[in-house]
């Protein structure tokens, strides 16, 4: 009776799992497997919040085996060598995984193919991660995109050919003698200072999270998504993605998902919203495009003018942002909530790096690595593009000279100053018409607040029309350059 190992990675879920279901069709038995190998990723290893989530994630994944009665074989080490040690100790003859499309493991996983069929082993992977892998969208000439528009046009037109979401095989059974397994905590993935309560009380990672938080997203906010989604003071977005990051939900379920709640209806504008939130996961699969057809990008821009760009290196500037301490209350609030959840609302995230790259003048690099190591949902395409947007030198991006406000940014998108509120408390006693901008408060605002200008709240750390002006200085030196 013929045994199968399949090799989870970042595909923790059971339900619309092609390599699970490929492995559960053709073999008897099934050897769920985890191998904990993160310098196979360097030099973007997962970051501290994202291995607090693969530890409960993991931990999730365990349970939902175990219901079924297969336990998950966790194991360190090489990949490949951990591989071939699991298919001699079970008589495996075939290995199944999710594909991943990042450019370490893109090599990794191909060298680990073709060794595995050399050893006269099948060797299969599948799509789980993506509507349409980065090969299957190019443009007229077969070219990668570059821009957004046309690529979602392009994937817009071919939705209607996804398949439906598979459901969680029926037919799991595992080997008559189960291989040994390391305990998940031997994997060290959480931190050793308990910094992760805030954490813990906004997530709850797993499979049944993530559907939780679909359907509560379709069940609440979708309807003025398209309005919303800008509002960092509203709970107005999906958040799916760190669940999105993992697998523990696949963007065919989100698709499925979606469209079954609006050809249910019955709630007034839910397809708009509907229809804007599908562009969100379409921006997530441009930019696995972008990353998987130039993958020097997650260290360099994409437009290598770019390169010649001078950065200040400013260790006291740049610890001043990581810290929420800039004076500029919009981008502190999202660094104070980004450390106390593992999260940032997009439309303070493009500000907080507005103000990081064009105002501190620091490199897009520094940002791109402090969230990689603080956010839940750290995911190398989507930090990569996010980043080079915002400065101005990747693919579809903000133009050079786009800077984004962080005054203007909160009257528009915090009317109410609600999201400032929560997140800086020692200034919440400022009025709504100063609290955003509490460098121009008169003495007189301050005291009858109970405050002291510059000793609760720092006073800002640079000047943003001069910043701002600085910044033009030293684009306008590039964007000339040949390209």
């Amino acid at each position: 009776m013929s045994t199968a190992l399949v090799w989870f990675r970042r595909d923790l879920r059971l339900a619309d799992h092609p390599a699970l279901t490929a492995a559960a069709a053709t073999h008897q038995h099934v050897v769920p497997v985890y191998i904990h190998a993160p310098e196979e990723e360097a030099p973007w290893a997962p970051g501290g919040a994202s291995r607090w989530w693969l530890h409960h994630s993991l931990a999730a994944l365990q349970g939902s085996l175990a219901a079924l009665g297969l336990p998950l074989v966790i194991r360190q080490g090489e990949s490949l060598a951990v591989l071939r040690t699991l298919a001699e100790e079970t008589g495996a003859t075939a290995v199944y995984w999710s594909r991943l499309y990042e450019p370490k493991t893109t090599v990794r996983d191909a060298h680990i193919k073709a060794a595995l069929r050399d050893d006269g082993l099948t060797a299969e992977s599948s799509n789980a991660a993506l509507l349409f892998e980065p090969w299957q969208t190019q443009t007229g000439n077969g070219d990668p995109y570059r821009v957004f528009t046309p690529f979602w046009k392009n994937c817009a037109a071919r939705l209607d050919l996804q398949p439906a979401p598979l459901p969680v095989p029926t037919n799991l059974r595992g080997p008559a003698k189960q291989p040994a397994s390391v305990d998940l905590a031997a994997l060290k993935l959480l931190p050793k200072i308990p910094w992760a309560g805030g954490l813990a009380e906004h997530w709850t990672p797993g499979e049944a999270g993530a559907m939780d938080r679909l359907e509560a997203f379709l069940d609440g906010p979708v309807p003025d998504y398209h309005e919303d989604r800008n509002r960092p003071d509203l709970d107005a977005t999906s958040r799916l993605s760190p669940h999105l990051h993992f697998g523990e939900i696949s963007p065919r379920q989100a698709l499925a998902a979606t469209r079954a709640a609006v050809l249910r209806g019955g709630r007034i504008g839910i397809a708009g919203g509907a229809e804007h939130f599908l562009r969100e996961i379409g921006w997530r699969e441009f930019n696995h495009h972008l990353l998987f057809h130039y993958p020097h990008t997650s260290d360099a821009p994409l437009d290598r003018r770019f390169a010649e760009l001078v950065w200040r290196t400013d260790a006291k500037l740049l610890a001043a942002w990581q810290r929420g301490r800039t004076g500029y209350p919009i981008v502190d609030a999202g660094m104070r909530e980004l450390w106390h959840t593992g999260y940032m609302h997009n439309r303070v995230r493009m500000v907080a790096a507005s103000l990081l790259v064009k105002n501190l003048g620091q490199s897009w690099l520094e940002g791109a690595r402090w969230f990689w190591d603080t956010l839940v949902d750290a995911d190398l395409p989507n930090n990569t593009a996010g980043w080079q947007w915002t400065a101005g030198c990747g693919a579809d991006a903000a133009p050079y000279y786009r800077i984004f406000n962080p005054v203007l940014q909160t009257e528009r998108f915090d009317p109410h100053r609600r999201y400032l509120r929560r997140w800086l408390p020692e200034i919440a006693a400022l009025p709504d018409a100063w609290i955003h901008k509490p460098w121009e408060a008169p003495p007189e605002v301050w005291r009858a607040a109970g405050l002291t200008p510059g000793k609760e709240y720092p006073n800002p750390a640079v000047e943003l029309r001069a910043s701002r002006d600085a910044a033009l200085q030293a684009y306008e030196s590039v964007k000339a350059a040949v390209r």
